[in-house]
């Protein structure tokens, strides 16, 4: 049978070894042991680079694992960072709004719980807020921003968590005033966070940018907060009363920190 020559390669590195072995095990002279490593000295040379190839390519592999490592430890790194910063700005959020109800000393008038918004549902006028049954918030709880601007009241209570029905709900409805006018009317929720002002009588001179703000007659909610502005006034000479959209202060697209009213 004829050798191909990588066997033969391979039983010429394994008598190679042998004769390493024999060499070092059995008394073999000096002159013979002194031959023979001179004779096989380019061999060994050989396989020592080959060996220093393989240690620096495994300390390669090694180096890379670890840079992958170091890449996995920058990247959890820089989200811990996104992390808090995202929190150092709610916070940031939460003091001003804080610093807004203590500038218009609303904690003199109320016992006020800071809540944030975590949910909105246009289509049914409501939004979801951080607190509940944990918090001593209940049913009926009147809910306002850090400007004194009414949002709505809570609806349902659940331990850590909360649903506001907004006053555009149809569901919704107070008694109001326009603000430094001897004029009363009704704010009803029109449903999609639209609000309409009625029972104003005719002959009452409203305007529009009229402010729109609570009256105490309905009790249901303190006096003087505001409701929002009047945007398009209505009349019609066989109805007693006009109709006013209001547009309400309260903006669902930016508002994130608002107050719910313990008592009042």
């Amino acid at each position: 049978m004829k050798l191909t020559p990588k066997i033969k390669i391979i039983i010429t590195v394994f008598l190679f070894f042998l004769a390493l072995i024999t060499l070092n095990f059995f008394p073999f002279s000096k002159k013979i042991k002194t031959f023979f490593y001179s004779v096989s000295q380019p061999i060994q040379c050989v396989f020592n680079e080959a060996g220093d190839s393989v240690s620096s390519f495994w300390e390669m592999i090694f180096k890379i694992q670890l840079l992958g490592e170091d890449n996995r430890l920058l990247r959890l790194n820089i989200l811990n960072l996104l992390a808090d910063n995202s929190k150092l700005k709610d916070l940031e959020k939460e003091n001003q709004d804080l610093r807004d109800a203590l500038g218009l000393e609303m904690e003199k008038e109320f016992d006020l719980t800071l809540v944030k918004i975590i949910g909105k549902d246009i289509g049914q006028d409501s939004i979801m807020i951080n607190k509940g049954l944990e918090d001593n918030l209940s049913n009926g709880l009147v809910v306002i921003t850090g400007q004194k601007v009414l949002v709505g009241k809570i609806s349902e209570v659940y331990d850590h968590f909360s649903r506001v029905i907004l006053l555009s709900s149809k569901d919704n409805s107070l008694d109001v005033q326009i603000q430094n006018k001897d004029i009363d009317g009704l704010a009803r929720g029109d449903g999609s966070l639209n609000l309409l002002l009625d029972l104003v009588p005719k002959e009452k001179e409203i305007n529009e940018k009229d402010v729109v703000i609570t009256h105490y007659l309905s009790k249901k909610y303190p006096q003087g907060l505001l409701v929002g502005q009047i945007k398009t006034i209505k009349k019609q000479d066989a109805e007693p009363f006009q109709i006013a959209e209001i547009e309400p202060f309260f903006d669902i697209g930016t508002t994130e920190t608002l107050f719910v009213i313990n008592n009042f």
